[in-house]
């Protein structure tokens, strides 16, 4: 059978309810395994699973033997270059935000390239330094590692001075440790498979925390373009107080070094938009960051701007690698908070580069594994005094754009970077910090780019406006683990809200189909009359369960709690009406033989019969009789009367359950993905109640996983679930009108058949009197 074209379609098929579903579709039974079983089943080794368990575990056996040198290789070699390039300014730029000295940030660069090129999964991203996660980085280390645990004072004047060779040598004790602890919560993350958290970080979260996060880099570059120290800050509001003092200190400006900084950020900006003009045209980015780096050192170096201009340098770069060290673990318990915020950060910043370069190139990303690979990457580079890495936006468009199709690219990168370390990097003593941070500035234009957000969220979804602002001003005004926190909170809470606060509409007919859509937002859309079809845009749950049974009531017009007390009132009058009858009828009775025996007359007398009904005996009036007679008719008077009374009770009883018009409800329910044990009682109260008063509730559109939690919650009998619940809501529609039209149709009838007999029994009663 091929596949339907568009247009037209008719399906003609009989009412289905959810077993007759089951039925036609053949629904499978799977019988669940004993625990023991799956247990061993998980145990089980074999070979095949063997071989898939390290392949897993180490995604370079997977594809590097079926490595193809001639479609990849150069490729990969452009590309490596190109980014080890990248490497070299953007190292020793973010080793500034970290408050380090620059060679540590070459040491970034170089150690987790290797160890992700073994356990990553992603063939296109750029692990190593970031501005993001370097300045999260510096926070911690100027947190335990201030300025004022480091003063000594000056024998001469009296001042106090910084050591600043102690200083630095802590901080890198506090970002090895930092890096130690995030690579292990990476790993044990990633081992319980916590690849999921960085679900309940939204785009708009992520967008509005870098682009302030860009922010705090910019004012913690700016003393650098323009020559001057502020204080250091730290805690809330610790960037109004740098904004504050740099301002103060802006007359004390180093015009040198404000002049490399201008020229320097000119120069990058130029050549950048070329780039980004010509990017078609030209085989590989013109590597403006190096050449200006290779200028700027040379510049510094003949014209002496340190000595001359007092131009503050970057200072003397050992050269080599240095011995493995053991992070100070007494130091892991005080930074432990700080590192779970850049564990999500980190990931957060890797996964979604990630994901977005194997959508591209249509390859998947292990999302868990991806855990595994930074936190191995970042405690293999804790004992070789690195700091935390992630993946690069910049590096991973320039890796992915020159041609680079495996991780090979990483390693040739960090073959650049390693000749820099051990032959070229002492070269770099001469250049200006100020022009590390202009390299800084401009690698920052895409993250401010992101402020074009408001004005897209405010025409967009204002829901995701308000997580985005909340984000940025919590996280500008905040620590950076602080901000985060409020940020996820906030956006939990915009969930919370979402679901609690969900669109209630009533469904129409759209006439000659089987669709049901809302009456407010569809004109055609027309309320079958007596039949109420109601939907919720979110899942019942005990969040909004009393909220979704309320606005059913007042959407359906039915007050459940007003018609229940009324019918109540009611039956509670008529029973008391029955009672003061039944009383009536026992004190009429009773006075009926206080009648003297003497005066009656004897059995058999002629009189009796026709006199005694008069209260008459032999002409003389009989006061016993009399009396008798009189409370009799009286008695006889008020049982028609009470009657009258108790069938107008009963009736309004029954009106009760008629006063809407309303004969059946539909719940749609196709929105809901899960139940609660609330929304089960909620649907079972809402059965009960309704069905007090006359009223048919029928469930469609239910899923198969909320058919099963139903039965399982035990509150609904099996007749209600094979008989109350439909497939779709036309199906329970149409089973609602022929039910109500097979009642009507036997009210009818038995409406009839009462007449007939009435006519009978007074047809009867005519011919008695007629001829008797």
């Amino acid at each position: 059978m091929g596949v339907p074209s568009s247009g037209d379609f008719c399906v003609q098929r009989r009412v289905l309810v959810q077993s007759g579903l089951d039925e036609l579709g053949r629904r499978r039974t799977r019988t669940p395994q004993p625990l023991d079983q799956r247990v061993k089943d998980r145990l089980r080794c074999s070979v095949p699973r063997l071989k898939q368990m390290v392949l897993g575990c180490v995604p370079v056996l997977s594809w590097l033997p079926q490595y193809s040198i001639k479609e990849n290789a150069v490729g990969d070699v452009v590309s490596g270059l190109s980014v080890g390039i990248m490497h070299l300014p953007q190292g020793m730029a973010y080793a500034l935000l970290a408050s380090l000295a620059p060679v540590f940030g070459l040491y970034t660069s170089f150690y987790p390239v290797l160890i992700y090129f073994i356990f990553g999964t992603s063939r296109h991203i750029s692990i190593g330094t970031f501005a993001v996660v370097s300045i999260m980085v510096g926070s911690v280390t100027e947190k335990f590692g201030p300025d004022s645990l480091f003063m000594v004072m000056n024998g001469t004047n009296g001042t106090g001075l910084v050591d600043a060779a102690a200083r630095d040598a802590y901080r890198v004790q506090i970002a090895s440790a930092v890096t130690a602890v995030v690579g292990v919560l990476q790993i044990l993350f990633g081992l319980v498979r916590f690849g999921f958290v960085v679900t309940y970080l939204s785009e708009p979260l992520v967008r509005g925390y870098t682009t302030a996060v860009a922010l705090q880099v910019l004012l913690s570059q700016l003393k650098y373009v323009v020559g001057v120290d502020p204080k250091r800050y730290t805690g809330p509001l610790s960037q109004i107080y740098t904004l504050i003092d740099l301002c103060s200190l802006l007359p004390k400006t180093n015009i040198a070094t404000l002049v490399v900084s201008l020229v320097a950020l000119f120069v990058l900006i130029l050549v950048k938009e070329l780039n980004a003009c010509y990017r078609k045209k030209i085989p590989l980015p013109i590597p403006i960051e190096l050449i200006v780096l290779i200028v700027a050192t040379i510049v510094s170096y003949f014209a002496q701007l340190e000595v001359k201009y007092e131009v503050d340098v970057v200072g003397m770069i050992p050269s080599g690698l240095k011995a493995p060290q053991v992070p100070d673990g007494n130091l892991f318990v005080k930074v432990v908070g700080d590192a779970f915020a850049i564990v999500i950060v980190a990931y957060a910043i890797s996964i979604s580069i990630s994901k977005t370069m194997a959508l591209k190139h249509g390859y998947t990303v292990d999302s868990n594994q991806e855990l595994i690979a930074l936190g191995l990457s970042n405690v293999f580079g804790a004992f070789f005094q690195c700091y935390c890495v992630t993946a690069s936006l910049s590096r991973s468009l320039v890796q992915e754009s020159t041609g680079g199709k495996t991780q090979v690219a990483g390693v040739v990168s960090s073959i650049i970077v390693l000749i820099t370390v051990l032959k070229i990097g002492s070269l770099f003593a001469e250049l200006p910090k100020a022009i590390l941070a202009t390299i800084v500035f401009v690698n920052l234009k895409g993250m401010f780019k992101q402020f074009h957000d408001i004005p897209t969220l405010w025409r967009s979804n204002k829901v995701d406006l308000m997580i985005w602002l909340v984000t940025w001003v919590a996280t500008l005004l905040l620590n950076l683990d602080v901000g985060l926190a409020v940020a996820v909170v906030f956006a939990m809470l915009t969930v919370i809200f979402r679901i609690q606060l969900p669109r209630y509409s009533i469904l129409g007919h759209v006439p000659g189909t089987e669709l049901y859509v809302d009456t407010d937002t569809y004109e055609e859309a027309k309320q079958i009359p007596g039949i109420t079809i109601f939907r919720s845009s979110a899942t019942i749950c005990y969040t909004n369960a009393e909220m979704y049974l309320d606005a059913l009531q007042k959407m359906s017009g039915i007050n459940i709690v007003t018609l229940l007390t009324e019918k109540k009132r009611l039956e509670n009058k008529l029973k008391r009406q029955q009672e003061k009858e039944k009383k009536k009828a026992k004190k009429a009775a009773k006075k009926q033989k206080v009648v003297p025996m003497d005066e009656v007359p004897p059995r058999g007398s002629p009189t009796n019969a026709a006199e005694c009904v008069n209260g008459r005996v032999n002409g003389r009036v009989n006061h016993a009789y009399q009396d008798a007679a009189e409370v009799s008719d009286s008695a006889k008077d008020t049982y028609v009367e009470d009657d009258d009374d108790s069938s107008k009770e009963e009736a309004d009883v029954e009106s009760v359950t008629h006063q809407c018009r309303t004969h059946s409800v539909i719940l749609d329910l196709s929105t809901t993905s899960f139940v609660d044990t609330v929304t089960a009682k909620t649907l079972s109260n809402i059965f009960k109640d309704f069905g007090e008063i006359d009223v048919c509730v029928y469930l469609a559109g239910c899923q198969v996983c909320i058919v099963q939690q139903l039965k399982r919650a035990g509150v609904f009998s099996e007749s209600i679930l094979l008989n109350n619940l439909f497939v779709t809501v036309h199906d329970a529609v149409l089973h609602t009108l022929e039910t109500k039209a097979l009642k009507d149709s036997s009210q009818h009838r038995a409406g009839l058949y009462r007449v007939r007999m009435d006519d009978v029994v007074d047809g009867g009663g005519e011919g008695q009197r007629m001829y008797g």
